[in-house]
Formats: C-alpha cells, sequence, structure tokens
C-alpha cells in the first residue's frame, strides 16, 4: 500500500481509527503482560529466597537440638 502523505498513512484510508486503536491495544497489553511477569518473577525469588532462609534456620535450630 501506498500513501501520498503521513496524513494519509494515519488514516489508512478511512479505517485508521481502527487501525490504530488495535494497534495501541495489542501494544497495551503486551506491556501490561511483561508488567506482570516482571512482577510475579520478583515475588517468586523473594518467596524461594524467604523459604531458603527459613529452611536454613530451621537446620540451625534442629542442629542446636542435637548438640
Amino acid at each position: 500500500m501506498f500513501f501520498q502523505t503521513w496524513r494519509d498513512f494515519f488514516n489508512m484510508g478511512g479505517y485508521g481509527f481502527y487501525v490504530w486503536l488495535s494497534y495501541g491495544i495489542s501494544f497495551a497489553s503486551i506491556v501490561a503482560l511483561m508488567a506482570q511477569s516482571i512482577k510475579q518473577r520478583k515475588m517468586v525469588l523473594r518467596n524461594v529466597q524467604r523459604e531458603v532462609q527459613r529452611e536454613a534456620r530451621l537446620k540451625q535450630i534442629n542442629k542446636g537440638d542435637i548438640l
């Protein structure tokens, strides 16, 4: 498809609103998914670290009971 001006490009033959709206919604969805994934990854890593620390404390406590 060839456009004479930038205005024609953005207008997309009268369908520009729908085209750019779909691009915008898709982009926003991808950004939201990435943000959620990053947040969830941090939460999982934090929980794993907390669990490792808890296990280390329990191991230390149990070690003290045996002696």
